[in-house]
């Protein structure tokens, strides 16, 4: 019993648990060397990353065109809140944007946009692992080094994503790095002004009844959005909302490259029902219906499961930590629509702040190392294809395929919040048999 206390009071991590994180972070570090080399030799960063090796950044210059044009929400239907538009108009140098179309030159001009990109990624690393060892300094190394080495984090950087200030307000939303309430909910409320379904994280403080959390935080994000509309000058929650609609009616898949890095099987669903690719003539009609039916399973188990442990969490609130709550908020939004492979780092940050201990902990943190490791098993390639590389300046000869990722990395994004919404079904219903009060309350629900 004396051991067992001193590795808990040494971090939570047994010997054992400590030496296959820093295995599990040396695997992510291999990846991600052998794809510098890669990209070094070939001109082109491998699978997963984006297919379209000129595409680099695209994400971050084809949205600030659109930030200096009066069409954002008619012409280009977007999404995105104005406040996305106002950080990109500000972060970026207004000359190199008066061209008729967005196109890749706007990354050869719009120098400070590049460094915009480069720093919001700096601050991710800083954030994560000061949030890390002020929750276990043992295990802040590996984890840190892997969530920012890690595949999603990378993802966002190479398409210039604004998931990655987005995830910055995250961790200092609900990291241990900030004291003060009123900057957490500052940061939750940028945060959901960029990317709108993150609006769950705050939705999820509900389950631990923390009643002025959520008050506050949803009067800053209000607060945050009318400032930036004032700015703007466009965008009403009515051309959003109904943008947002458009777009989820639109479908998920219109073909194989839409499956390449997901986070959720909402495009591989939508490709196994056939309306918009023939993929029944291409692997057989038994094969689609299979796959479709094992595809809603995981799914709707999956949801099934995280709604569990967020009605265990209602009901013993004091017997979660706060972190995991959101967890169950964050998870279940990105495993039922998909909005971009880079999203998964909104979760791994979630699971890596988890103890090891028991099973299903420790199994959770093994998955959201997995899903850092930078890289993919190919089962069939296809034919090579000519690409003009940005990254090399020149055009190169593209090699790709079919990915074990592509099948396999959305049930591991299910799995490990599954697995910690079992753990707390566990913890609550043993509290529940033994008679246990506890954790029914949370200081009266008044938490900040």
């Amino acid at each position: 019993m004396a051991a067992d206390e001193t590795w808990r009071a040494a971090g939570g991590v047994r010997p054992r648990g400590l030496l296959g994180e820093w295995l599990l972070a040396a695997c992510v570090a291999l990846a991600g060397l052998s794809d510098l080399w890669r990209a070094w030799h070939l001109g082109y960063l491998p699978q997963p990353f984006f297919y379209e090796s000129s595409d680099t950044w695209m994400d971050w210059f084809n949205t600030a065109w659109w930030a200096h044009d009066r069409g954002i929400y008619d012409s280009w239907a977007s999404i995105y809140p104005p406040l996305s538009f106002v950080i990109l108009k500000v972060l970026g140098l207004p000359q190199c944007y008066r061209g008729p179309l967005p196109g890749p030159e706007l990354r050869l001009c719009d120098w400070v946009g590049v460094g915009a990109i480069h720093a919001l990624y700096l601050l991710d690393a800083v954030l994560v692992a000061w949030a890390f060892v002020r929750m276990d300094r043992r295990t802040a190394l590996p984890r840190a080094f892997a969530l920012v080495a890690g595949m999603p984090l990378l993802y966002g950087l190479e398409r210039g994503n604004l998931v990655l200030l987005a995830f910055a307000c995250m961790v200092l939303a609900f990291g241990r790095v900030l004291r003060s309430a009123r900057l957490r909910w500052l940061a939750l409320a940028v945060m959901i002004n960029l990317k709108v379904y993150l609006i769950s994280a705050l939705a999820a403080q509900l389950l631990r009844r923390r009643w002025r959390w959520f008050e506050g935080g949803l009067l800053v994000t209000v607060l945050v959005y009318l400032a930036s509309y004032l700015l703007l000058g466009i965008g009403t929650p009515g051309e959003v909302v109904a943008n947002v609609l458009a777009f989820a009616r639109g479908g998920n898949a219109a073909g194989v490259l839409d499956v390449w890095y997901a986070a959720s099987y909402a495009p591989l669903a939508t490709l196994l029902d056939g309306k918009d690719f023939p993929i029944s003539t291409l692997i057989g009609s038994q094969i689609v219906e299979t796959g479709g039916r094992i595809v809603a399973v995981a799914v709707h188990g999956g949801q099934a499961i995280i709604l569990a442990g967020a009605a265990a969490t209602w009901l013993r609130p004091g017997l979660v930590p706060p972190f995991r709550a959101t967890l169950f908020g964050v998870a279940l939004a990105l495993i039922t629509s998909e909005a971009g492979g880079y999203t998964i780092c909104l979760i791994l940050f979630f699971v890596m702040m988890e103890r090891w201990e028991g099973l299903l902990r420790p199994a959770a943190i093994i998955i959201a190392y997995l899903l850092c490791i930078p890289g993919d098993i190919v089962l069939s390639t296809i034919a090579p294809m000519v690409q003009d590389s940005f990254l090399a300046g020149h055009t190169v000869s593209v090699q790709h395929g079919i990915g074990l990722g592509m099948f396999l990395r959305p049930l591991l994004v299910i799995l490990a919040p599954a697995l910690l919404a079992l753990h707390t079904v566990a913890v609550v219903w043993r509290d529940l048999r033994c008679g246990g009060g506890v954790g029914a309350s949370t200081n009266g629900g008044r938490r900040r």
